[in-house]
């Protein structure tokens, strides 16, 4: 049996339908590119006969991508799988999942089929992927909850047909680290060299990365994960957690080994939170701000005198680690150029020259830059979308007795259009002014505001989900030192992201 665990990254298929965290096509192929250079073996990059909108997604980065296997998300039915192999086509290694639920639940209340009907349904599937290439995976929904000798009959047809992974998921986090040792166990036995076994373990009883050891342990040799964990419900098993235990453990794992490059851990963590605007929990494993930090005395002294008193893993092993460059509003181009370099970012020339151009304007505003100052910041310009309305100016008037009020002057198309209003609060107004400006009424879904970095003068990031003009719902991000012009820059984002959506 193979040492290496092949890492299957899901963060843009099954992380991004988590609740609020869509993302647009160049959102996407930034993290697609990112999660490459992370050294993830697969990448789902999306469900090709969802919309157009995910085809177009996955097709570009099938394109784009050097090495990384290229993979799509289909249903057992032929339109699903077309959709899928036309997408990936234009991929160096290429990937279709095609999945069938096989629980009795599922089949009975969901997919109202026999289970001789959903075994002919898998066998099809199968055949019809390899049609489109040869790396077939096939996944058992809800194999937590199903029956094992079912399983093995339709997994035995999935082979037979060409499957060449099987993926048994435990769909709703169901089953404790014990039993998903037995069942992959005897799953393993079963299916010997034939196939290489997956697992795909959700977190709905905080299970999820132990599921998912339990299974290695076992004999599955790729894991199903998604970066800081964001996935349906709960989420799915946390990438981070996964690798750095296999790395830390070495004397349960042996030999077992990921190609994962764990130094860019931190800012693939990072690039998916500013892109999701979902901050992983701060006492969040490896990942979280807390991870690394010791407030007790006790700790602090034990750490000082030998790190490895309190810390199972250093920080710079996720890419997590100072330099002694400091930046300010007197640093030059070249300086900031070497910063970047060194939190292994390469924007190109252009976007180089708009950030640093940012940048200088955040170093006027506030007197310390930190390293998540300036990766908000990039990570902002590199995943930019065409800017059809622009911010020029903003004043806001806020009122504890009567309304909040706010004005603003918006470029659209070489001409300046200013409009006030008044509004519920300082936000509310600037909300109302922007659908007063540009005609376009949204409506606000969802709104968070953070600070990226420490201190009285950190960086605001709002983020927010809005509907506009009753149809579709997008996310749109803002970078200021001022909350409020963050969050007008937010909304503003958020509406040019559903005019490029409507082209």
């Amino acid at each position: 049996m193979d040492n290496k665990i092949i890492i299957f990254d899901t963060t843009l298929r099954d992380g991004e339908q988590s609740p609020g965290a869509s993302m647009n096509s160049g959102e996407k192929i930034r993290l697609a590119l990112q999660l490459e250079k992370l050294g993830v073996d697969v990448i789902e990059a999306g469900f090709a006969a969802a919309s157009p909108g995910d085809f177009e997604a996955i097709n570009e980065i099938a394109k784009v991508s050097s090495k990384i296997n290229v993979c799509s998300l289909a249903r057992a039915v032929e339109k699903d799988i077309k959709a899928a192999g036309e997408a990936i086509s234009p991929a160096k290694n290429r990937r279709i999942h095609t999945f069938i639920a096989t629980s009795p639940i599922h089949m009975e209340f969901k997919l109202k089929k026999s289970p001789s009907e959903v075994i002919k349904i898998a066998e099809n599937a199968v055949k019809y992927a390899k049609t489109f290439v040869d790396d077939v995976e096939f996944s058992c929904e809800d194999a937590g909850r199903s029956e094992i000798s079912f399983l093995k009959e339709v997994v035995d047809v999935a082979i037979n047909a060409g499957a060449t992974t099987i993926n048994l998921p435990d769909t709703v986090g169901y089953r404790l680290p014990n039993e998903i040792y037995d069942f992959i166990k005897q799953m393993r036995e079963f299916v010997g060299d034939r196939a290489i076994i997956s697992v795909h373990n959700h977190n709905d009883l905080g299970l999820a990365t132990a599921n998912s050891l339990f299974g290695v342990m076992a004999g599955a040799r790729q894991v199903e994960c998604t970066i800081n964990g964001i996935g349906e419900r709960a989420g799915n098993a946390a990438l981070e957690e996964v690798v750095m235990a296999i790395k830390t453990r070495k004397d349960i794992f042996k030999n077992l080994y990921t190609d994962i490059n764990t130094k860019e851990i931190y800012p693939t963590s990072r690039l998916v939170a500013n892109i999701t605007g979902m901050e992983p929990q701060a006492n969040k494993a490896i990942v979280g701000k807390n991870a690394f930090l010791h407030e007790s005395g006790i700790h602090q002294d034990g750490v000082l005198k030998h790190p490895e008193t309190y810390e199972i893993i250093k920080s710079c092993d996720i890419g997590l680690e100072n330099d002694n460059i400091v930046l300010g509003k007197h640093s030059g181009r070249h300086a900031f150029k070497d910063k970047l370099k060194f939190l292994g970012f390469e924007p190109s020339e252009d976007e180089l020259n708009s950030a640093f151009e940012k940048f200088k304007i955040l170093a006027d505003k506030k007197k310390d830059i930190y390293d998540d100052d300036i990766r908000a910041l990039i990570s902002d310009e590199l995943v930019k979308i065409p800017e059809i309305y622009e911010i020029v100016t903003l004043s806001v008037n806020s009122c504890n007795k009567g309304h909040a009020s706010a004005s603003l002057t918006i470029k659209y198309n070489d001409e300046f259009i200013s409009d006030s209003a008044l509004g519920n609060g300082l936000v509310d107004g600037i909300f109302k002014s922007i659908d007063r400006i540009t005609k376009i009424t949204g409506v606000l879904k969802d709104y968070q505001v953070g600070a990226v970095t420490k201190g009285k003068d950190a960086v605001a990031r709002v983020v927010v989900k809005v509907e506009f003009e009753g149809q579709k719902t997008v996310i749109g991000h803002g970078l200021d030192v001022d909350t409020m012009l963050a969050s007008a820059k937010a909304y503003v984002g958020a509406l040019n992201s559903y005019l490029n959506l409507r082209r």
